[in-house]
């Protein structure tokens, strides 16, 4: 159920035009049963409820806008992750870990200040057709999908066809719930270290009417203590992403590369994604997703290979059921599982495996 609340605001002495405010709450329950096999030497499989993402992750959130006359608005977002099967929340337990932020608006484009989104993020939303499926790029760097900065201040803002923007943080990720996406360490914002646990990031976009480029630099900076071994400022995890999509008739077509260059991986800490995928709407209520991903390390022969394929058809608006499934094939000493969401359920080092889902998603 979405609703919106209009309120005036009317300044205390002086007369003037009401102003209006928009407050607008939102959500998604996305969840369904999965299996993977081939966990671990012993080859076994699991199949489990979906705690962390379908076609895409659930959450809850407010977000509104106050005209503050001019062109000028003030603007805000709280949006909460959770994990549909037993209601905790995510992103390392916090109460608003996919956004919380507040700014300005205008023709100019939009600064805001709090935890959100890096321009990364905002860079691969048309080309990667699958997204935070949980069999998809996630399942080759769970960063792709959860990629957002603590204490940071941003800037956003489209001119025609031209989206420019960059973050920075002065401290990225203080939850400490173990290395992963959730939580990292890091929490930066030390007077001893300038440099601990900084993030910054830069966004190039140009969206014509039936395709559009766009080029993103995500750098992530270390600090004793913190996971993925990126324990010292000196540090960094860098990715450089480059992508674009086309829309033809039925059709969208996207694809990219991703280049990471991460020192807390002194082994081999350069590595190339790859991603090409389609999206084609067979009737009005029913859609099919396909993708191929490739990630390969630099003077190693750790490589996977991921095939993933979705099926979607919407009974509404808001409510679609789906199928899903993915199969990865490692190489050399990897063990990456093909599902973002199973914890623990990676294959041996060099291991193939298989995952399939069927799930339901509400939109309110």
């Amino acid at each position: 159920m979405r609703f919106r609340i209009l309120a005036a605001s009317l300044a205390f002495a002086v007369p003037c035009a009401a102003k209006a405010q928009s407050v607008t709450l939102y959500g998604v329950v996305d969840t369904g049963i999965e299996y993977v096999n081939h966990i671990g030497a012993g080859h076994s499989s699991v199949a489990r409820m979906d705690n962390l993402s379908g076609t895409v992750p659930s959450r809850w959130g407010m977000r509104g806008t106050e005209d503050l006359g001019g062109g000028l608005k003030a603007a805000f977002a709280l949006e909460s992750g959770f994990a549909p099967d037993s209601g905790v929340s995510n992103q390392g337990g916090r109460l608003f870990g996919r956004q919380a932020w507040v700014g300005l608006t205008g023709p100019w484009g939009q600064v805001a200040l709090g935890r959100q989104y890096t321009m990364l993020f905002w860079s691969t939303l048309d080309a990667d057709m699958l997204g935070p499926n949980t069999f998809g790029s996630s399942s080759l760097d769970s960063y792709l999908p959860n990629a957002r900065a603590d204490n940071a201040i941003s800037y956003k803002g489209t001119f025609g066809g031209l989206t420019v923007g960059a973050t920075y943080s002065f401290g990225r990720d203080g939850a400490n719930a173990g290395p992963g996406p959730a939580g990292t360490n890091c929490a930066g914002e030390n007077p001893a270290d300038h440099l601990a646990c900084r993030e910054w990031s830069a966004l190039l976009k140009y969206d014509a009417r039936a395709w559009g480029v766009g080029v993103a630099y995500d750098s992530l900076r270390g600090a004793p203590g913190a996971f993925a071994g990126l324990t010292s400022s000196g540090l960094k995890d860098d990715r450089l992403s480059v992508n674009g999509y086309a829309n033809i008739g039925l059709a969208k077509l996207g694809g990219g590369w991703i280049r990471r260059d991460n020192n807390g991986n002194p082994a081999t800490p350069l590595s190339d994604l790859w991603y090409g995928g389609i999206s084609y709407a067979v009737t009005p209520a029913f859609s099919v997703d396909g993708e191929v991903f490739h990630l390969r390390y630099h003077g190693s022969a750790n490589k996977a290979w991921l095939y993933a394929a979705r099926g979607t058809y919407a009974f509404s608006k808001r409510t679609s059921v789906y199928a899903t499934a993915g199969f990865i094939d490692n190489r050399g000493s990897l063990a990456l599982s093909v599902s973002s969401g199973a914890t623990g359920s990676n294959p041996a080092p060099g291991g193939n495996q298989l995952g399939a889902m069927l799930g339901v998603k509400h939109i309110f």
